[in-house]
């Protein structure tokens, strides 16, 4: 039998086993207003300034005008009960065609909704590979602080994200994954350039004759380096260098709270959430205020809660930029009727006019 190749491979020490996925302790510089920053690319809450805090008037509050009840007619609710048949295979239309209404009762439902838009700040380390780009350091100004770095507003009450790079933040550094060489051993022939045959298990032979993977030393090129024993460096890509720089995110959000009082217990209130109603009042500004002297006082009650939790709920690591309070009523109708001499009814619902039905009068089957 030939020899085996006992040859495990010899490595270059100065190729660097691969680094740490973030910087170590004080690689990166220390920069004013950013020193809670670890250089882990982990986002710092920056909380704005106290100036930026809106505080409210004491003792103010919002009127609201009155408002009439929608009424909804027998065609209406015949031909929402159609379009919704319409969509129920198992359904036939004749039942709704069909029908004798015996009453439409109305129902008064209000929903109250806050608005509150929101503006958070996070910073953190980021890096690109260094080829030779402008790196716009500290010696270009004075860096600013979280909340004096210029952005761009989007439209208010929506939601959005944007990230800057903070000015003069910027600095070259070797890379800290190959310690500047370019390239690490390779992690899958701990940089030898050669791995046990798999075909073989590092016998040489199989069947009494001689492994063809091997040619029967019991070890082959590595394919992950092409026997080389390093790969290149995945974090500079070959190029050593890093540019690192802190990176400003900037969130604005539309916090969004509403209520709609549960009275009626034969209709899922969950409906209401995917249905519109008619706004009645609307109150926007930088803070708004409690709902004094509505006729329903758990709106009233459920704005003067809101009001007070957004306050001190967002301003604590967001700056408030704009508030918006409405009040909708919400079309709810409870129709009652008789298909062959049996009673039925359904709930017609939104300014969609959709029906909410646990029992229709005929449905097909299939044998």
């Amino acid at each position: 039998m030939e020899e085996k190749d006992e040859d495990s491979g010899a490595f270059d020490l100065s190729i660097p086993e691969e680094g740490s996925t973030a910087p170590p302790p004080g690689w990166l510089d220390s920069v004013s207003g950013y020193e809670d920053h670890l250089g882990d690319c982990t986002d710092q809450i920056c909380p704005p300034p106290p100036d930026f805090v809106p505080q409210p008037e004491n003792d103010r509050n919002a009127s609201v005008p009155k408002v009439m009840v929608p009424q909804v007619s027998e065609d209406v609710a015949r031909e929402a009960l159609l379009k919704f048949v319409g969509k129920k295979w198992t359904y036939s239309s004749k039942p709704a065609q069909n029908l004798v209404f015996k009453d439409l009762k109305p129902f008064t439902v209000y929903r109250y909704r806050l608005e509150t838009f929101t503006e958070s700040r996070s910073s953190a380390w980021e890096c690109e590979t260094y080829t030779g780009q402008f790196v716009d350091g500290p010696q270009y100004g004075m860096i600013p602080q979280p909340w004096q770095v210029e952005v761009q507003y989007p439209p208010k009450f929506t939601d959005t994200v944007q990230k800057i790079r903070v000015p003069h933040t910027s600095s070259v550094k070797p890379c800290y994954q190959c310690r500047g060489k370019g390239r690490v051993r390779c992690t899958h022939c701990h940089g030898r350039g050669r791995m046990q045959c798999i075909s073989c298990h590092a016998s040489g032979h199989g069947r009494n004759r001689r492994c063809a993977g091997c040619h029967g030393g019991g070890r082959r090129v590595c394919t992950w380096c092409h026997g080389s024993g390093h790969r290149t460096c995945r974090k500079c890509n070959g190029h050593k260098k890093l540019l690192h720089f802190i990176q400003l995110t900037v969130t604005w959000k539309n916090q969004v709270y509403e209520f709609i009082p549960d009275r009626q217990p034969e209709f899922p209130k969950k409906k209401f959430e995917k249905v519109s109603g008619e706004a009645f009042f609307i109150d926007e500004s930088l803070l708004v205020y409690p709902v004094d002297g509505f006729p329903d006082q758990e709106i009233c009650n459920a704005s003067k809660e809101a009001t007070q939790e957004h306050l001190l709920k967002y301003s604590a690591s967001s700056r408030i930029l704009q508030q918006r309070q409405t009040i909708e009523l919400v079309p709810l109708t409870h129709a009652f009727y008789s298909y062959n001499g049996k009673d039925y009814d359904y709930f017609v619902y939104g300014t969609e006019n959709k029906v909410y039905t646990t029992k229709y009068p005929t449905s097909c089957s299939i044998l």
